[in-house]
């Protein structure tokens, strides 16, 4: 039998997604001179199923490897309205959103990548082989490889095995702009499993990315996962006219972020959803991908220059631990407390309450917010209140829309 011949890349990135672009692009921003290939199993453009809300995080580190400028033409917004049942509070956000389909988002960023020197291959990986240098599919070898697939990576499962992390499910689809949609994001936080939430996303197009989610619950518990119809009641429940008016619509799993990151020594590295980097109180998970993608390719980069490519694993792990890992514990402990919910409550009336309290709560669920002791008070303080209707809130608009 003919043993195959295997090509010899750089770096292999596998998965040309938002994390895996940003690696080709974080690679060769460091070393233009790096053979960089980047596969997935899918022509470009392809959709997938997300909020497609795209946080100022992500933009800021996108100006790092020169493409900041990718969804210039994509209408910012700023608004933003959570509830809760009875409990609501909206307000303007301190910086912009923007909402664009990953159907462009992704194919734009990977046309980037390839204009800084990448080559893209539609490939499915079949394997990845380790220790030593690994090989993807038996057949391409890489000094470095990333693993950028997805919540069901391959790489992932070939580098630690089978993990069972908490995940959650959500289903997406786009329908007509409302006028209470218009110019604004609305989250509404659902009575199932916390956290669950119905959104709707204002694209600024005529549509609006809506969908709905919620936490899976446990494989040991034995309770059976929500069918796609009961996730399409929940989104119509919470958003009168969104699963009626809707279509084109996607479920998707996210494998939620846990107390402590971890990533292996050796040559491969893993970004994004493959890494299991996604908030586990709001599901976003571009901005980690992103910056997870761009630091992965660095450290390839920097690896491969120095001939030390075997401590590619630690170098990553030590630098996205320091970019990321006091939020992901501070994101953790929010989402634990957010399944009970009266404590739900407590944070919507808080940040009706305190312009600081909204504005770390949105830091929280973008990327890079913490739990300080002004919102520690805050929610003290509404938990020591009783819950009343939204008209008898102490919540001043102005306030909430100030600063």
């Amino acid at each position: 039998m003919t043993t195959p011949q295997v090509e010899h890349w750089d770096v292999v990135v596998v998965g040309a997604g938002p994390a895996g672009a940003a690696a080709a692009l974080g690679a060769l921003t460091a070393d233009p001179a790096l053979r960089v290939l980047l596969l997935d199993r899918s022509d470009f453009p392809r959709d997938k199923s997300c909020g497609d809300g795209i946080a100022p995080h992500v933009l800021d580190a996108l100006v790092e490897v020169g493409a900041g400028d990718v969804i210039d033409d994509w209408a910012p917004l700023r608004e933003l309205e959570m509830s809760h049942g009875h409990v609501s509070v909206s307000g303007a956000m301190r910086r912009e959103v923007h909402v664009v389909p990953r159907e462009v988002f992704d194919a734009r960023l990977v046309e980037r990548a390839v204009a800084a020197g990448a080559v893209l291959r539609r490939h499915r990986a079949t394997s990845v082989s380790t220790p030593g240098v690994p090989v993807v599919s038996g057949e391409i070898g890489a000094e470095v490889v990333v693993g950028a697939d997805g919540a069901h990576s391959l790489v992932r499962e070939a580098l630690l095995g089978r993990r069972r992390n908490p995940r959650a499910i959500a289903i997406r689809g786009y329908a007509p702009t409302t006028p209470e949609m218009r110019g604004r994001q609305l989250i509404r936080y659902g009575h199932r499993r916390q956290p669950s939430y119905a959104w709707a996303f204002d694209r600024g197009d005529g549509l609006a990315n809506v969908g709905y989610g919620e936490l899976l619950p446990d494989d040991r518990s034995g309770a059976a996962p929500p069918s796609r119809a009961l996730l399409l009641e929940q989104l119509e429940e919470l958003v009168p006219g969104a699963a009626a008016t809707g279509s084109g619509w996607r479920g998707h799993h996210l494998p939620l972020s846990s107390w402590r990151w971890d990533q292996p020594d050796g040559r491969v590295l893993l970004v994004g959803d493959a890494a299991g980097l996604v908030n586990p109180m709001t599901g976003e998970g571009i901005y980690y991908a992103v910056a997870t993608g761009i630091a992965a390719g660095r450290t390839a980069a920097g690896a491969i220059r120095s001939g030390r490519a075997d401590d590619a694993g630690a170098r990553h792990r030590r630098v996205v631990r320091s970019l990321l890992g006091r939020h992901l514990r501070h994101t953790f402990v929010a989402s634990r407390l957010a399944r009970a919910p009266r404590l739900v409550d407590a944070g919507i009336e808080a940040a009706g309450r305190d312009r600081h309290v909204f504005d770390t709560l949105v830091e929280l669920g973008l990327g890079g917010g913490r739990i300080d002791a002004r919102l520690a008070t805050g929610l003290l303080r509404s938990l020591a209140r009783p819950s009343r209707p939204s008209p008898e809130l102490d919540t001043d608009p102005q306030e909430v829309r100030g600063g």
